[in-house]
């Protein structure tokens, strides 16, 4: 299944308009989207409100991700302060898959950001979160802080935006978008066969693991016929028909 690092903004000292910060905003909209990822089958590895741009960078390096995820607000030029609006969805122009998730992420933030218009997906190379990082790449600059009507949209739309963006990685992942439920603890029931657990539910997706018949495994959600399953430390898509729920 797929994994993202998720790199909401540490950046304190950056006020709102109105109260608050981004490193606080950024944070609560990436606390929202985790049930939302964990939901869907999608790993995250999270940075730290202690950590920087570059420690992030660093440590999504270290791994292997597919999309590093860079959560930010943004701020008018110095004199200019409380002028601008808008949503920037930040790529590297060498990145074909990068473009890609920028141009989702812009798409369905239109549908929630009170100026759709305002709401574009552009090239960069001058930010490190886009440029330096091994996985493909994307920062969301949600809207203007130092904007009184643009950081009230934020203050008053976390669980929106949050969910917002958890559908574009669905979207992006080629995975159907489903909301958070109960896990629900099950056994496989193939008659002494394996049951094939598959990347995405479909029978033509590629299979990352094998369950043994009378195996535990947990049920994190279901799409039409298929479950979303974590089997050990492994999460994908198995046909509930071989499935019995406890």
């Amino acid at each position: 299944m797929p994994s993202v690092y998720l790199s909401p903004s540490t950046q304190e000292f950056n006020p709102y308009a109105g109260g608050g910060n981004e490193e606080e905003y950024m944070n609560l909209i990436a606390d929202e989207m985790l049930p939302y990822l964990e939901a869907n089958g999608i790993q995250v590895i999270r940075n730290i409100p202690e950590m920087t741009a570059a420690s992030s960078i660093t440590a999504s390096n270290a791994g292997e991700y597919d999309l590093h995820l860079s959560l930010h607000s943004n701020a008018s030029p110095e004199g200019q302060e409380g002028t601008q609006r808008g949503s920037l969805v930040f790529y590297y122009p060498g990145s074909a898959n990068g473009r890609r998730a920028a141009e989702l992420i812009a798409e369905n933030l239109r549908r929630i950001y009170p100026l759709p218009q305002l709401v574009q997906a552009l090239p960069t190379t001058t930010l490190g979160e886009v440029v330096r990082t091994r996985a493909p790449a994307v920062l969301i600059e949600f809207a203007y802080h130092d904007n009184p009507d643009d950081a009230a949209w934020i203050r008053n739309n976390v669980s929106a935006i949050a969910e917002n963006v958890a559908q574009s990685l669905a979207q992006y992942f080629g995975i159907p978008f489903l909301s958070p439920a109960r896990p629900l603890p099950a056994l496989v029931d193939t008659e002494g066969s394996y049951l094939n657990i598959r990347s995405r539910p479909s029978l033509s997706a590629p299979v990352v693991a094998q369950a043994y018949d009378g195996a535990y495994l947990t049920v994190l959600n279901r799409w039409n016929s298929w479950y979303l399953v974590r089997f050990g430390c492994l999460t994908g898509y198995a046909s509930s028909d071989y499935i019995t729920l406890l």
